[in-house]
């Protein structure tokens, strides 16, 4: 990350380029358009961090100014100033954790980065929930596969629906396996999640693929697929589900 700033106005003579930069100076910060005021010190805080980097150096800290002396970093402001309230006095970001915990990954916060990563926010999300998601085979691929069926069927649509098959078990499998060959036989496309080797559900498993896809800006619910969809006797109807998709 370079800084940048556009300064033409005269200033004080300052130390030769390759020099640290005075510990105690003032440093002005325009980061993604929020402006800042702290001490290089400050921003030195955690050695071997990106932000630490950026000034160790006057020649890395001192180019293009404007004429407040702001340096710029092409960062998201809103979430900045809980970073520089830690460096400051250590306090804690109580808001936006997941938005802080990304911007503290990226200037390589470490002990910031440790202590978010134990917050039920950052905790849930990184060690549980993601951690059982790596378990269910081609989860990812079948979000996509999803969201491109939904897209190819909403055309001149308010609603678009896709079938999903979601078995936790090698049994729960071998119970879907007739009407997933009746549904293929009627040119019925199914997207099936699993099996896994994992303590969550399959209602677990539904609500992670309801919340990526919402995290995409997507308008989704899901429900149990209707009966009629199978043939009387295939009785595995409780695994199959339609995931609704809402337009406008």
């Amino acid at each position: 990350m370079s800084l940048t700033s556009t300064s033409r106005s005269p200033r004080a003579p300052r130390a030769p380029p390759g020099d640290p930069p005075n510990t105690s100076a003032v440093v002005k910060l325009n980061v993604g358009g929020e402006f800042f005021t702290t001490t290089v010190s400050t921003l030195r805080k955690i050695p071997g961090s990106r932000l630490a980097a950026m000034f160790c150096t006057l020649a890395k800290a001192s180019t293009d100014e404007d004429e407040e002396g702001r340096f710029f970093i092409d960062r998201p402001g809103t979430y900045f100033g809980p970073i520089l309230d830690y460096l400051r006095s250590g306090q804690m970001p109580k808001q936006h954790i997941p938005e802080v915990y990304r911007e503290a990954q990226f200037f390589e916060i470490t002990p910031l980065v440790k202590l978010l990563e134990d917050t039920p926010q950052i905790f849930g999300e990184q060690v549980a929930r993601k951690q059982f998601l790596l378990r269910v085979p081609s989860y990812s691929e079948n979000l996509e596969l999803m969201v491109r069926l939904a897209r190819a069927e909403a055309v001149a649509a308010r609603y678009s629906n896709v079938l999903v098959c979601a078995v936790r078990t090698e049994e729960d499998a071998a119970h879907c396996a007739e009407s997933l060959r009746v549904l293929e036989a009627n040119k019925r496309l199914v997207v099936k999640f699993g099996p896994w080797k994992a303590a969550p559900v399959i209602r677990d498993l539904l609500d992670s693929v309801q919340m990526d896809i919402e995290a995409q800006g997507y308008q989704v619910a899901y429900d149990y697929c209707s009966k009629k969809t199978f043939q009387p006797k295939t009785g595995a109807h409780e695994y199959f589900y339609t995931f609704r998709f809402t337009w406008w």
